[in-house]
């Protein structure tokens, strides 16, 4: 039923409309009955004053008050009832006589100020209705005055007072009356209401019961009682539905039954195969759990003998070697880089199977993303002779949001792969970007053309199953595990993007990848000497197509003017700013060596600038020794390129051999731990290099023994060890006060995921993988050696590590980058503080941006984040005073880091 039932809508619609109806003609009756009592009151006191008023003329002009006494006295007995009192005033408005005296009969007199009527007036006061009107000297006319128009003299007025107690006893009558009578068509109402109640509701109050009986399966009840009209024919409808639904209820359960004992049969099969089912479940279970022990214990197996011949190879790079020793090496190396992908690929493959792989969201520049992926695949290009060009079309955003390291592991794979399985030609790696209709996201895309073996569509089928390639015979002819494009698939598909492949065969393939990705910044940090290129003329020979459009796509971007030849010769001899020279990856040296002499002597040149295909550093050398010439390797990067433009040229070179300069070791105590003897030995060799007193020992419980006697200043702590392994001999040693402090570094070759965080949660202070990396080995011994501070006031703004890392390691230049940065709060403060006050805005974006530059190299993080939120909201068009709350809060963080920048100094001894 609904808020208000049937039975209360009823007599509402029944009763509401007489009661308004009633009161409404009630109010009318009393109003207009008032009306008419009150104008038959004036009615009457007019027909009593106006002959009064005449007949009074001759006494008021006689100054007969006790003629005029006796006039007003007999009307006011006659009328009694009606009238209170007669007074006669004078044309002064003085009281000349009264029939009778009372305290309220200067009521009856015009106020002050107010002329005399020359008409009965009406005046309602209190209780009372005070009727005036003026006495003419009629008699006095003369003959004259007769036959003019003019108005006769007033000589007074008279004034009667009215009771109205008259009136007011016939309204009550009145108005008792018209009450009496809405009370009874409101009971007549109620009663016609109940009865229809009575007659109607009840009998349908019956069938929703016998409905509700019916919906709740008391599938008897059935609608009694003597019903009319239509009200009949519901009725019986509803029986007649109640009888079908009965009879169809009870073929339904016969149904039911039968359908019943044959799921009871199903349902015992069922039951039989989730048994068997869920035995299968705990065996994958088991197989994945053991399969994913099997890899991480795999990857330790690997990777430690990994650790040692890498790490060898590269201590012994540093000894005096004969070219075959050194080519032999470089074998070895390779070889064991090989394989250390592999078992990357595989554990990554693992990962993304298991949906533990986590991408990060950070910050970063595109173009350095692309320009270190293609300079490390070069060299590989240059190997097998190909071309390889980067094209970055213009406009590119300063910095987006994303994982670079995932991003660069895609392109590394696809353009790796298109390298690999080209024989001759080119690979083509081109970058571009599109606005997006969602705010700040941009759509980066990468295209790679080759012009390799190609696929048939039966291969393209089978490209994306993991470890399998598109031929059968190409493992074997180069290599491979076939899970690079698998893992570049699944890492573009968690990044919400999409891979498109076309390829024919002998034909080559072309990939193309579209990402999107969050828009940081979009303004492009152009250097001054840029623009300086402007207008210039520069001459361009390159036959290669690709690397020909990659290096217009550069000039044009910097506004030079190119002049295009194929064959170093121009269609003009003028002068040329610059020219650029590319040579095919079979030219030999002694070629290069013949057009580099010619296009010096032919042409009026500030610089030439060629590019090869290599790597080689003693090929550069030996082209720069003799000429004033820039000489880069392909394909062309954009700072290199621009570097050789904006700098002057360089004087011509001679070979020099490398002197060995003694490095400067730190003074610190370490301690080793590893029960292999050969990375024992490594990590031994390395940190001798770098420390000056280093300790070691083979299993934990020598550790314990070493720790308890002497105190170290950093423990580097292998995990898995017999007898007691490196988490048991840590959080033993922790315990004791010698070395309770002293930083423990796990060494494992464990790189199954959540691996570091087991380890920090443990005990350990941070994790070092194998094999040992020599520079991320440097970062930890200086990110826990006495030259690293320890900020204990307030949080810690200033991330040591990854300013390091932002510097390569190079400790000095961190340190110098800090500084410059911490001078540079000088300079914009006083602009945060007025900004933060609302008095100045229009410079507040060029310094938040400068401020953000400088603090991506500083390892601040907080305070580039900070930068780059204020940064992206006045870019938006929202008012600088919104951000009072942000701008406050940077100011905090600028203060934090000053404190922390002069800590830090003062315990690095500056």
């Amino acid at each position: 039923m609904t808020k208000y039932g049937l039975r209360a809508r009823v007599l509402a619609f029944t009763i509401i409309p007489t009661l308004l109806i009633g009161t409404l003609l009630a109010g009318y009756f009393i109003f207009h009955r008032h009306q008419q009592i009150e104008n038959f009151m004036i009615e009457q006191g007019t027909s009593v004053i106006e002959p009064l008023a005449i007949a009074s003329e001759y006494g008021l002009t006689r100054s007969s008050r006790e003629d005029l006494r006796r006039l007003i006295s007999t009307s006011h007995r006659r009328n009694s009832p009606l009238i209170k009192s007669i007074a006669i005033f004078t044309k002064d408005n003085n009281l000349f006589v009264t029939s009778n005296f009372h305290r309220d009969f200067m009521q009856m007199r015009l106020p002050d100020g107010h002329s005399i009527p020359e008409l009965t007036s009406v005046q309602h006061v209190d209780d009372y209705i005070i009727l005036r009107t003026p006495i003419f000297a009629e008699n006095s006319l003369s003959e004259t005055s007769l036959q003019t128009s003019s108005t006769p003299e007033i000589i007074g007025y008279m004034a009667i007072q009215l009771n109205i107690d008259r009136s007011v006893i016939a309204q009550y009558r009145d108005t008792a009356t018209a009450i009496f009578i809405v009370l009874l068509g409101l009971i007549m109402s109620l009663f016609f209401g109940l009865n229809l109640v009575h007659v109607v509701i009840e009998p349908i109050n019956r069938m929703v019961r016998a409905v509700y009986h019916i919906r709740e399966g008391r599938l008897d009840t059935r609608v009694r009682g003597k019903m009319d009209g239509e009200l009949d024919m519901l009725k019986n409808g509803i029986n007649a539905m109640a009888k079908a639904i009965s009879e169809y209820h009870n073929e339904m359960q016969q149904s039911i039954d039968q359908a019943t004992s044959d799921l009871r049969e199903t349902l015992e099969q069922i039951e039989i195969q989730n048994v068997e089912l869920d035995m299968a479940k705990k065996r994958a279970q088991e197989a994945a759990r053991i399969k994913s022990e099997f890899l991480a214990n795999m990857s330790h197996e690997l990777r430690t003998p990994l650790n040692g011949v890498i790490g060898f190879t590269r201590q012994l790079f540093k000894t005096q070697l004969s070219l075959h020793q050194h080519d032999y090496l470089n074998t070895i190396e390779h070889s064991a880089k090989n394989l250390l992908s592999i078992i990357n690929d595989i554990l990554d493959f693992s990962k993304l199977e298991a949906g533990k792989l986590t991408l990060e969201n950070i910050p970063f520049n595109i173009r350095e993303m692309v320009n270190d992926t293609v300079t490390l695949l070069a060299p590989s290009a240059h190997d097998k002779k190909l071309e390889l060009s980067l094209l970055v079309n213009q406009p590119l955003p300063d910095l987006v949001a994303g994982d670079p390291l995932r991003l660069q592991q895609i392109v590394t794979n696809i353009v790796g792969n298109a390298i690999k399985f080209t024989e001759q030609g080119m690979v083509n790696l081109q970058v571009s970007t599109l606005r997006l209709a969602e705010p700040h996201k941009v759509l980066l895309q990468f295209r790679i053309r080759d012009t390799g073996i190609g696929m048939d569509n039966e291969q393209l089928m089978r490209l994306f199953q993991p470890f399998i390639q598109g031929d059968s015979s190409i493992s074997r002819r180069y290599g491979g595990t076939g899970l690079g494009l698998v893992i570049s698939q699944k890492l573009i598909e968690q990044m919400n993007g999409a891979m498109q492949v076309h390829s024919e065969p002998n034909q080559g393939s072309e990939f193309t990848i579209s990402i999107p990705l969050e828009l940081v910044s979009e303004e492009q940090n152009i250097p001054a000497e840029q623009m300086t290129l402007a207008g210039k003329k520069v001459l361009l020979s390159e036959k290669a197509l690709w690397s020909r459009e990659a290096c217009l796509s550069l000039l044009h971007e910097w506004q030079m003017e190119v002049v295009q030849t194929i064959d170093e010769q121009p269609q003009d001899d003028g002068e040329y700013y610059a020219m650029v020279v590319g040579f095919p990856p079979d030219t030999a040296i002694e070629q290069i060596q013949s057009t580099v002499t010619r296009c010096l002597q032919q042409y009026r040149l500030e610089k030439l600038i060629v590019l090869i295909n290599s790597s080689d550093p003693t090929l550069h050398e030996h082209l720069m020794q003799n000429n004033k010439i820039y000489s880069l390797s392909k394909p062309v990067i954009h700072s290199k390129l621009l570097q050789s433009l904006l700098q002057p040229l360089p004087p011509a070179q001679t070979l020099t051999v490398p002197v060995e300069v003694q490095k400067a070791r730190l003074p610190l105590r370490i301690l080793a731990v590893d029960d292999n003897p050969a990375n024992l030995k490594l990590i031994m060799a390395l940190l001798n290099d770098l420390v000056e007193e280093v300790h070691s020992c083979q299993d934990g419980h020598q550790a314990v023994s070493l720790a308890e006697k002497d105190r170290f200043d950093i423990i580097f702590m292998d995990v898995q060890m017999p007898l007691m392994d490196g988490i048991q001999a840590s959080q033993i040693i922790h315990r004791n006060p010698l070395n309770k402090r002293t930083p423990i570094i796990a060494v494992t070759a464990h790189a199954s995921p959540g691996e570091r965080e087991r380890l920090m949660s443990s005990g350990m202070d941070e994790y070092l993988s194998k094999p040992i990396d020599e520079i991320q080995l440097k970062r930890l011994l200086l990110q826990f050696s006495h030259l690293q501070p320890v900020v204990t006031l307030g949080p810690k703004f200033i991330d040591w590590d990854l300013a390091l890392e932002k510097t390569k390691g190079n400790a000095k230049l961190a340190e110098e980058m800090l500084q410059m940065l911490v001078a540079s709060f000088d300079e914009i403060r006083p602009l945060l503080e007025a900004s933060a006050a609302g008095t100045e805005c229009a410079e507040l974006l060029d310094a938040i941006h400068k401020l953000r530059g400088g603090a991506a190299y500083c390892g601040v993080p907080q305070l580039q984040r900070s930068c780059a939120e204020l940064e992206q909201g006045l870019r938006s068009g929202i008012s600088c005073s919104a951000f009072e709350p942000e701008l406050l809060e940077l100011l905090d963080i600028i203060d934090a880091i000053k404190t922390e920048s002069a800590q830090w100094l003062a315990q690095a001894g500056h």
